[in-house]
């Protein structure tokens, strides 16, 4: 083969590889506006009570909404900053990346149906399969968030220069951590779904304090 065809075979290489690969401007803007849809659809499932009785005490029995609201909140907040910390280390995607990124909105996009389906069971029956599969949503939603940094740091084409391996590993290893610890609350919410209610009011309260220690702590 001549040296032509080798600079033109290289060419060709050269221009297939670039097609592979995407600008993540798109996806962090696409995804920004379905967890910003999804807030709004947790918002609009809460009840107004009607004009013909009171209001503070019709509110007061529709705690769980108000409940599930909070929380729902506080974990589409928490994946959202996940996904923020996520791209910050990545300077492209790829075709399987931005499919995998697919797959976490379509697990996001569902918790405002797991949210109404606990909140309405919470006090019924229901209540142990409702916050188990809760439960069984944020944790393929964070599943999802740590395969995506999973797949990114495996190769480092995709990941920016100055991003040391072992500040990869160590997010992988609390992205981990997670998981783990979403796992264990689906099996008590499936026993004692009380309890797994506890630990994500618990969550959400840490999720809600957690940037006011640190303010506190630079001053």
């Amino acid at each position: 083969m001549s040296s032509d065809d080798d600079q033109a075979s290289s060419s060709r290489s050269d221009t297939e590889a670039i097609a592979d690969f995407q600008p993540l401007d798109r996806l962090n803007a696409f995804s920004d506006g379905v967890f910003a849809i999804v807030i709004t659809l947790l918002v609009l499932e809460l009840p107004v009570p009607p004009a013909t009785i009171p209001v503070l005490p019709a509110l007061a029995e529709s705690w769980p909404d108000f409940l599930g609201y909070a929380i729902s909140f506080a974990f589409v907040g928490g994946l959202w900053l996940s996904h923020a910390a996520l791209t910050k280390y990545l300077k492209q995607g790829d075709a399987v990346f931005f499919r995998l990124n697919l797959v976490l909105l379509f697990c996001v996009s569902l918790l405002p149906f797991a949210t109404h389906l606990m909140v309405v069971h919470i006090e019924g029956e229901g209540a142990r399969e409702a916050v188990a599969l809760y439960g069984v949503n944020l944790f393929l939603a964070s599943g999802m968030i740590t395969a995506l940094l999973y797949y990114g740091a495996r190769d480092r084409y995709l990941v920016v220069d100055n991003v040391a391996d072992d500040q990869l590993r160590r997010a992988y290893r609390r992205r981990r951590g997670y998981l783990v610890f979403s796992a264990l609350i689906i099996i008590v919410g499936l026993v004692a779904p009380e309890i797994a209610l506890g630990f994500y009011i618990a969550l959400t309260f840490g999720f809600i304090i957690q940037p006011l220690i640190k303010v506190r702590h630079r001053h």
